[in-house]
């Protein structure tokens, strides 16, 4: 089971959205999106975890974490 970390940035590409729902299609893949300065997730499609680099959800020691669980990390 493939798991994957996306970190997006206010900025992302549009494809970043496309290739998240790509990978959310897997078979018994993980698919985090962590949101970075302010990013808002209103086209991560369901099923996908979302986690917000802020105080109340992650900080830069659970993001860590999450990077290195991640088979696949992209950074947008």
């Amino acid at each position: 089971m493939a798991a994957f970390l996306h970190l997006l940035k206010r900025d992302s590409p549009p494809l970043a959205h496309s290739v998240i729902a790509a990978h959310g299609r897997e078979a018994e893949a993980r698919v985090t999106v962590v949101l970075l300065d302010g990013t808002d997730a209103t086209d991560v499609p369901p099923g996908i975890v979302v986690r917000r680099l802020a105080a109340g959800d992650l900080d830069y020691n659970a993001l860590l974490d999450l990077i290195f669980e991640a088979d696949h990390v992209l950074s947008w």
